[in-house]
């Protein structure tokens, strides 16, 4: 009896250890399969997340998913109190209506209930909002032109060396040009210093000297004649500061011109890229960016779905990263989020994004039209944003290297830049022209005194034999001529 009862122990223990072993192995195989994502946790609700591999919005490094959604979706289930498990979308596209009528990608996994929700970059359009829900946007975007930057060379102008400078400031240059050698020109004849009798002597700043004079000083060379006087001296002082300041800024600006890549890219609108016919265009097949096209009632947005829906099976890429490789390689230009061509840029330094942004939008988390989570998600996305944490993960996942060694975008200068050196341009115009009206004044009054008149008829006198000297020369030289003979 006593064995009978042992015989019947040893066989419940033996069964009830395999029983636990069978249910141990099944556990371990369960983790294995959710590695990389987060695994239930006790009394928390678990959400199936689906997803796109796109950088740097998710990435596989080290078996494991990372990338900005997927730091996105750890700080809403810390905040919302949720677990998760994380899928690759199958068919790896973002979500459009096919053939059947039926819709793919992430969009299709939410309705066909194979996923809670959708955390990836994908757009927040009306034809999706029609059969899904989404949340508040985690990122703000629009439609741009990514291009190698070298794709197209742009013909250099036959007046290329007038490029760092507007057409305004070439206009105010050539205008205190001509206005400072008038003044010049002025100040010589009024100051009694540039003569000794004016009556008699030509004075040698005549207005094609006094341009002349204005000429040697932008090129930087000393002319003749020279300035005598105290008001002529300061003009010519101020002139050749602002022509110091004004060649020091021109060839600054014409090395950045020629060591800026700006020049290079002469596709900088929508409508550069359709006018031109050496670089191919495409965009994502079946992408929010494709059908925007589409449904536009702008023409140049309706010649760009055009060029592209006759060669769908030549310019429409699969992947994002498919569509980066091949701007690289060829004569290729890419249409599509702006955000995502940032990135590339930065991490590709010979790739930049055309300056026009066209149908701005936002990436938004997708869910079921009747899910509870959506006004969650909501809620918690504002608040990331309020406590700027989106920033965060924006600028952690958007720093590269290229970004800090990128230039500044040239621009022509602008008369607003050179503001200040016209202005004390103009201030030392107006003292020369002062400093000459003095020191004829003073000789006026001088003369006045020994030749018993009022000081103002003198003046009055002495500024219109000044003006009219060159008359009243020719007029002695004739007088002499005929006396002579």
């Amino acid at each position: 009896m006593d064995k009978g009862l042992h015989f019947v122990f040893c066989v419940v223990t033996t069964l009830l250890l395999l029983r636990e072993s069978c249910q141990t192995g099944t556990t371990r195989n369960d983790d294995a399969m959710s590695k990389g994502s987060r695994g239930s946790e006790e009394g928390l609700p678990t959400l199936t997340v689906t997803t796109i591999l796109e950088d740097p919005y998710v990435m596989v490094r080290s078996a494991e998913l990372e990338g900005y959604c997927i730091d996105l979706l750890k700080a809403l289930a810390a905040m919302l109190h949720f677990s998760y498990k994380v899928k690759v979308v199958g068919d790896g596209q973002y979500g459009a209506v096919s053939s059947n009528g039926n819709w793919t990608g992430m969009i299709g996994e939410i309705l066909r209930r194979e996923a809670d929700i959708a955390v990836a970059p994908l757009t927040v359009t009306s034809a999706r909002e029609e059969v899904v829900s989404f949340t508040t946007p985690f990122l703000q975007t629009g439609i741009g032109i990514l291009l190698r930057k070298d794709t197209v060379s742009q013909d250099v102008s036959f007046f290329h060396f007038l490029a760092p400078f507007s057409k305004e400031t070439w206009t105010g240059l050539l205008f205190a040009y001509v206005l400072t050698c008038f003044c010049l020109f002025l100040v010589a004849r009024l100051s009694p210093c540039e003569w000794n009798e004016p009556k008699n002597e030509e004075n040698h700043f005549t207005f094609l000297n006094s341009l002349w004079f204005g000429a040697g000083a932008l090129a930087l060379q000393g002319v003749t004649p020279r300035p005598k006087a105290l008001s002529v001296r300061v003009i010519a002082a101020v002139w050749w500061l602002f022509t110091i300041a004004l060649l020091a800024a021109y060839i600054a600006n014409f090395t950045a011109l020629l060591t800026s890549g700006t020049e290079q890219l002469p596709i900088q609108t929508f409508e550069d890229l359709v006018k031109q016919r050496k670089v191919e265009f495409g965009t994502l097949d079946g992408s929010s960016t494709f059908y925007f096209f589409k449904n536009s009632k702008n023409p140049i947005h309706q010649m760009i779905y055009e060029y592209m829906d006759k060669r769908r099976d030549h310019v429409l890429v699969k992947t994002y990263q498919e569509a980066v490789q091949r701007v690289m390689e060829s004569n290729y230009a890419f249409i599509g989020e702006s955000i995502s061509q940032d990135l590339a840029a930065a991490r590709h330094c010979n790739l930049m994004r055309a300056p026009e942004v066209i149908g701005a939008r936002g990436f938004g988390i997708a869910t079921t039209h009747a899910s509870l989570w959506t006004k969650k998600l909501s809620i918690a996305v504002l608040k990331l944003r309020e406590s700027g944490d989106l920033d965060y993960l924006r600028n952690k996942w958007w720093e590269t290297s290229c970004l800090q060694k990128s230039r500044d975008r040239w621009s022509p200068l602008q008369p607003q830049a050179l503001g200040g050196l016209f202005l004390t341009l103009a201030i030392g115009l107006a003292l020369g022209v002062i400093a000459a009206v003095v020191e004829l004044s003073n000789r006026s009054r001088h003369a006045a005194g020994h030749a018993k008149k009022s000081c103002c008829s003198v003046f009055t006198e002495e500024m219109c034999t000044r003006l009219r000297i060159k008359e009243n020369t020719r007029q002695s030289q004739e007088t002499s001529g005929r006396a002579n003979a």
